[in-house]
């Protein structure tokens, strides 16, 4: 690689953290003060750097805009899969992602399960917003208001004598997902069905996919399908990460209006 273009990356990477003077970085990259001058003054002319009235220098605004279009151009199927396909080998269950489109849930992506039963469900299936994990994980993320308008317009067909039956019992149940964060399906939509949800979150924070964990009561009983919580939050935390999110604490969550 050209010594001048490795030498900008190395400055770049030098400022990731605390702003420095000219000596700082000098010192950093083991080059004479004018070779780090020239180049911090060709970068601030770029936007790549900025500098204050101290002469220390930061990161500027154009590398916040390269990160943003970088994450944007990232398609969040894309990102899970490797996460996804390491969930399914680990757990040899049935695993599905989902998004939130145009008010209903749908599918985008679904790894079959190694052995036994295969469920029905398939890419591009809308799930029911009431009683599948996927749907409580994604609706939950929504501002309070947005909460309210979709439990009161839905159809709440009784799937199985677990299924939830009426606004106030689903959004107390959204409630639990957020302060939970996952979700759970206890046999809701499919009597032989459990299963656990967790978000995925992009670099804003927002949830924009939802993956799962299916098992039937054949394979294992309910309280051993929420004993593959650990590798299920894993997959999810790993491909919000690399969609750009860092946790934040819970005390820093506030609910939207």
């Amino acid at each position: 690689m050209n010594q001048t273009v490795t030498r900008a990356l190395d400055l770049l990477a030098a400022l990731q953290g605390d702003a420095q003077t000219l000596d700082q970085c000098a010192e950093r990259l083991g080059v004479h003060k004018s070779t780090v001058l020239r180049l911090l003054q060709t970068l601030e002319a770029q936007r790549f750097v900025t500098h204050d009235a101290q002469h220390r220098y930061r990161l500027g605004s154009r590398l916040f805009e390269l990160a943003g279009a970088a994450l944007a151009q990232r398609d969040v199927r894309e990102v899970a899969r490797p996460h996804l396909e390491r969930l399914n080998e680990q757990t040899g269950q049935t695993v599905h992602l989902a998004a939130y489109e145009s008010g209903d849930v749908v599918y985008i992506d679904k790894l079959e399960a190694r052995s036994g039963i295969r469920m029905y469900s398939r890419v591009g299936l809308r799930a029911p917003l009431h009683c599948t994990a996927v749907a409580k994980v994604l609706l939950a993320d929504l501002p309070l208001a947005a909460r309210r308008e979709i439990a009161e317009g839905i159809d709440y067909e009784p799937f199985t004598d677990r299924t939830i039956r009426t606004p106030a019992e689903f959004l107390a149940e959204l409630d639990r997902v957020r302060a939970d964060g996952f979700a759970r399906d206890s046999a809701e939509h499919e009597t032989f069905i459990n299963c656990i949800a967790a978000p995925i979150r992009d670099g804003a924070g927002t949830v924009v996919a939802a993956a799962s964990v299916s098992v039937p009561t054949l394979s294992l009983p309910a309280h051993e399908v929420l004993a593959l919580l650990p590798q299920l939050m894993t997959a999810t935390g790993g491909a919000s990460a690399d969609l750009g999110w860092a946790e934040r604490p819970a005390a820093d969550r506030e609910d939207r209006p």
